[in-house]
């Protein structure tokens, strides 16, 4: 639906699957031969329900100890995940590091909220030029709110200085969209960069 041109004051991003690629099974392949269980660690031991609770704030060492202890058969893994987590992030999707330039070059402000744990985030951001065009970043895992608590939505308003319905959220997890409309944002549900382009030009974000 076409925007009217200068509605929103600035553009929000997500980061894993918006602007990133991540999959943990490309490090759990690295330390693990049998496809079969690749996918029974990433399912039950080194899983993304697991992870999340680095995003949501409890600290590596507190979880890593943990799950050792829990499957001490897979403690290679689970060391590497939080050793080597940057080898489970490949690369920037197709289009949308692209597009941040654009929107940058245009004068947008742009900003971020990731869930993205705090003992993990500095060792990926720092290798990642493109967070030099954002404003400020929200972390889950510093913040220890992720989303799609309505929290994180209402410490980032008062964050970016940005009225809700002023600010434009990209994430592709349809319940942080959800949970964003349900707080006054415009948002956008991420599928890929070429969807996220004509949705910005519509709204005069981008020529």
């Amino acid at each position: 639906m076409s925007q009217t041109a200068g509605k929103i004051e600035a553009v929000v991003f997500d980061v894993g699957k918006v602007l990133f690629d991540w999959d943990m099974r490309l490090l759990i392949r690295k330390l693990i031969a049998d496809e079969a269980e690749v996918e029974h660690v990433f399912a039950h031991v080194v899983s993304v329900d697991w992870h999340f609770q680095h995003d949501a704030g409890v600290p590596l060492a507190e979880m890593v100890p943990a799950r050792i202890a829990e499957f001490p058969q897979y403690e290679a893994v689970i060391r590497a995940y939080s050793t080597r987590f940057n080898e489970t992030i490949p690369g920037p999707l197709p289009g949308s590091l692209e597009l941040v330039e654009e929107l940058h070059a245009r004068g947008v402000p742009l900003y971020a909220i990731t869930n993205f744990g705090a003992d993990l985030w500095p060792a990926f951001s720092a290798t990642q030029p493109v967070f030099g065009r954002f404003r400020d970043v929200v972390v889950s895992g510093v913040e220890k709110i992720a989303k799609p608590d309505p929290a994180i939505y209402r410490l980032a308003e008062r964050r970016f200085g940005h009225a809700p319905q002023a600010m434009l959220f990209i994430d592709d997890n349809r319940d942080n969209v959800e949970a964003a409309r349900a707080c006054g944002w415009e948002a956008h549900h991420f599928a890929d960069a070429a969807t996220l382009a004509l949705d910005l030009r519509q709204r005069g974000l981008i020529g």
